[in-house]
């Protein structure tokens, strides 16, 4: 029996994570849910799986809560302080951070001290805080299992092979909803157009970012913690067909890559059960012959600049991952409210790049120092 502890219990992540815990109900037991605002959501979800604590962003939500499950045994937590307490919960082996944005790092750090393993789906983790979070996990002898279907895919082909031996890390995108557009063609694209992407269900604030690139630029950043490899090492590759999941090039030539239909509690399942697996709860098995065919393309770095940039600050290293990756958010936010078009998403996370002086290894606190920053340079921009 594992017990586990999600933050972000009430997002995409998140409650396919329960769909799983519901399904092995004799394999995983919840001790800890946290979420942001979402209080009706949760107080269903401490209702059925009965966990230690539960934790709210803010005061407001915290005590709507409390008030909801009175008749629970569960304590009710909030903000970064309740985080924290869920991370060193003792009744809790392993932690998914399926919390989207940098709230996350302080969190994980704590669960790392206190011996969980992370089951890592927060991408600004090891983005802004990889050259902290993987010594540290390192010493404390913790597992950091990642969760996005790209790094479980590199991670499932890694096992059993030499990490000495490997050649070129291939981490394949689905394009997103606008692969094979031009610049022209993105100039009026809108919210609701970028929203529609062709495979995967996910959050709106990762779904654009799929359609802009963006979001593979931070998965490279990330791939680059996880795996300790060169950027150099790292190929993008252009698969929109999203079965192929990602693959590993070995020093003979050879490629072992993972495939599966599109799915996002394989991923997750693999990091809760490694190293055994289990059937996925409301999962197809992939059909070849269904499937037809596979293609492979080059990313377009003139159309979709914002995976160029990525590249771009993760070799300039320091604090520039954590602006590139603050300006972006901004940038999500600005085009999600349709106060700026979409090919102005990668103009403004290169002009707060650009506005930015570089803090070489930097410190949790200069870390988040560069998020504010990088949000005021933003707002100077618009």
């Amino acid at each position: 029996m594992r017990k586990i502890g999600v933050m972000g219990s009430t997002g995409s992540i998140g409650t396919q994570t329960l769909e799983i815990a519901r399904k092995y109900p004799d394999r995983l037991r919840v001790s800890a849910l946290a979420a942001g605002s979402n209080v009706e959501l949760l107080e269903k979800q401490v209702r059925e799986f009965g966990p230690k604590l539960a934790v709210m962003w803010s005061e407001e939500a915290a005590a709507d809560l409390k008030r909801r499950i009175a008749d629970l045994d569960a304590a009710v937590a909030c903000g970064m302080e309740g985080l924290l307490q869920m991370a060193a919960m003792p009744e809790m082996d392993i932690l998914v951070t399926a919390i989207v944005g940098m709230i996350g790092i302080r969190p994980t750090i704590e669960a790392i001290r206190a011996h969980k393993d992370i089951a890592l789906a927060n991408k600004e983790t090891l983005v802004t805080a990889g050259h902290l979070i993987m010594p540290l996990a390192k010493e404390a002898g913790v597992s950091i299992l990642p969760v996005d279907s790209e790094h479980s895919a590199i991670f499932q082909s890694l096992q059993g092979e030499k990490k000495s031996q490997v050649h070129k890390i291939l981490l394949t995108a689905s394009g997103g909803p606008f692969r094979g557009r031009t610049r022209k063609d993105l100039e009026q694209m809108r919210a609701e157009d970028a929203l529609k992407h062709p495979n995967w269900s996910m959050g709106k604030k990762v779904t654009i970012d799929s359609s802009t690139l963006v979001n593979k630029g931070l998965e490279v950043m990330e791939a680059r913690w996880l795996f300790d490899t060169a950027l150099s090492d790292i190929q993008v590759v252009i698969h929109p067909e999203s079965i192929l999941h990602s693959a590993v090039e070995y020093d003979d030539g050879a490629v072992i890559g993972q495939m599966g239909v599109p799915d996002m509690k394989l991923p997750i399942q693999y990091a809760l059960f490694y190293p055994d697996r289990f059937e996925v709860p409301g999962s197809r098995p992939l059909d070849l012959f269904d499937i037809g065919k596979l293609t492979f393309e080059k990313p377009d770095l003139d159309t979709f600049a914002g995976l160029g940039l990525a590249f771009k600050a993760a070799n300039i290293g320091g604090t520039m991952p954590t602006v590139f990756n603050a300006a972006n958010e901004k940038a999500v936010s600005l085009f999600l409210e349709n106060r700026i078009r979409f090919l102005q998403i990668a103009e403004v996370i290169e002009a707060a790049m650009e506005a930015h002086q570089v803090v070489e290894a930097p410190t949790v606190d200069q870390i988040l120092e560069a998020e504010a920053s990088a949000h005021e340079s933003v707002a100077k921009c618009i």
